[in-house]
């Protein structure tokens, strides 16, 4: 078995692992179900697509150590999850119905913004009909504030990959200036664009380009570490 074989095989069984850990709710049915984006990783298996955290456990400790720092305490133990619980109720109680998608990994919590619902084509100013939308998860976020934010852009693969990677870029940051807007502070956030290097479904197809057209937020707790 050669290197590249060995690596695919290791990203399948990643990817089955996470499957069976990432529940989604539907925004319209409220069923819990494996979220469609997780579906659409297994797709992009080979090219090692990911849903979730994608910045490191270093940068999230940076920002860790940061919270703390100001005053933030920090969870442990039991609480972590039970504190995650609480958070992720109160999102999915203020998105149902809105086309956002909230998943959970672990003690981490996604938010799956589409593409087509937060922007117009090309374009990273936010749809004023999805002020709303920001508004009750900043709200939600200021509740809980014992968690670090993570805003990742997400593009599919039409165009360059400069422009794709600028577009993700400032669709990330225009996400992230309205959270600040809501009184989420600076140290919280983290904030990149992955461009079109993160798919999770099938870009050659009109519905795999629009599920990889996203911004991710992705809400872990603040431990010791």
């Amino acid at each position: 078995m050669n290197f590249r074989s060995e690596k695919n095989i290791l990203a399948l069984a990643a990817l089955v692992v996470f499957v069976s850990a990432c529940t989604t709710l539907d925004p319209y049915t409220r069923e819990e179900k494996t979220s469609s984006a997780t579906k659409g990783a297994l797709i992009g298996a080979a090219a090692g697509a990911v849903v979730g955290l994608i910045s490191g456990d270093d940068a999230v400790e940076r920002r860790q150590h940061a919270m703390i720092g100001a005053g933030i305490g920090a969870l442990a133990g039991g609480a972590i999850g039970n504190y995650q619980d609480k958070q992720e109720a109160a999102l999915r109680a203020e998105l149902e119905g809105t086309g956002v998608s909230v998943a959970r990994n672990g003690d981490n919590i996604t938010l799956n913004m589409p593409g087509n619902v937060t922007f117009a084509t090309n374009s990273s100013d936010l749809n004023p009909a999805f002020f709303n939308v920001l508004t009750s998860v900043g709200k939600v976020l200021a509740q809980y504030e014992q968690t670090v934010v993570e805003v990742a852009g997400h593009t599919d693969s039409t165009g360059s990959d400069a422009y794709n990677q600028g577009l993700s870029e400032r669709r990330a940051n225009s996400v992230a200036a309205y959270l600040r807007s809501q009184g989420v502070i600076d140290q919280r956030l983290i904030t990149l664009g992955m461009g079109e290097s993160r798919p999770i479904a099938d870009n050659s197809t009109d519905t795999g380009r629009q599920a990889n057209r996203r911004v991710e937020i992705t809400m872990v707790p603040i431990t010791q570490g």
